[in-house]
């Protein structure tokens, strides 16, 4: 399913400076989804991550972060380009989600102190309460509390931030839903990335679409996905011309060529 079927920028003359004065953004006129799964693929800085986070706030996707698209200071710039976009859609997705690498940390840190709220206010009713309003309180605390343990565990940064990255995938992405992952590789193993890809199969089997910018050779190899590479311009590249791969293949091959001109 493509929810998002194409980007594109106003014709509006755009600002000075950044994010505009990307050389991307400045050549930039539509990007199509064709595929329900888009890799945007290019070196840091070459825009990926800025065109992904404007529209995530373009389409007001809500975020696994500590704070939302409309308020994170992070997303000033996004802000303010995504003002310039527009977006085509063949239907609406029934579900949204943005995600970024550095968000986990975040998320974490909010899920613990919910869940801390949540057994101090069960401490205060036990305290401060009796008879029906007490155990009416109580229940309604206790089920919160259950709700956030069974989808994240007793203790969220027991765990290491692949495996909650990975259990954050399986119980946030439901059908027919449109997700947008940046660099979503960062806390996971090669094995973990391949976790990562059969979970993106089966939610492509249930209706959903996802753009990921990713540097990850791996990721960018699942099949019937499209790979839109970030240089002076976007284009649309098969997975074994592109630079990150063919570099990666290099250095396997011959690590050694690499390694003395360091």
């Amino acid at each position: 399913m493509v929810f998002l079927n194409q980007i594109s920028m106003k014709s509006a003359p755009l600002p000075e400076g950044y994010p505009f004065n990307l050389p991307i953004i400045e050549s930039f006129e539509q990007l199509e989804f064709r595929s329900p799964v888009t890799f945007l693929v290019g070196e840091n800085g070459s825009g990926k991550s800025t065109l992904l986070e404007a529209m995530a706030v373009g389409l007001k996707c809500p975020t696994v972060g500590a704070l939302d698209v409309e308020r994170d200071p992070m997303l000033n710039e996004a802000r303010k380009l995504a003002q310039h976009l527009t977006f085509s859609r063949r239907k609406h997705p029934r579900n949204k989600m943005f995600f970024r690498a550095e968000d986990a940390i975040g998320f974490t840190r909010r899920v613990n102190a919910e869940m801390s709220e949540l057994d101090k206010m069960s401490e205060d009713f036990d305290n401060n309460l009796s008879g029906y309003g007490r155990t009416l309180a109580m229940g309604t605390v206790a089920g919160q509390r259950q709700a956030f343990t069974a989808r994240y565990g007793e203790n969220p940064d027991g765990k290491s931030h692949g495996e909650w990255f990975l259990e954050v995938m399986q119980n946030r992405l439901h059908r027919n839903g449109l997700y947008l992952l940046d660099e979503p590789e960062t806390p996971l193993s090669p094995i973990r990335q391949l976790s990562l890809l059969s979970i993106i199969q089966a939610m492509v089997a249930q209706n959903c679409q996802f753009i990921i910018a990713t540097h990850s050779p791996i990721l960018m190899a699942l099949p019937d996905a499209e790979i839109m590479q970030f240089d002076n311009r976007i284009t649309s590249v098969p997975w074994d011309q592109v630079e990150h791969v063919e570099i990666t293949k290099a250095f396997l091959n011959d690590p050694e060529s690499f390694l003395r001109h360091l």
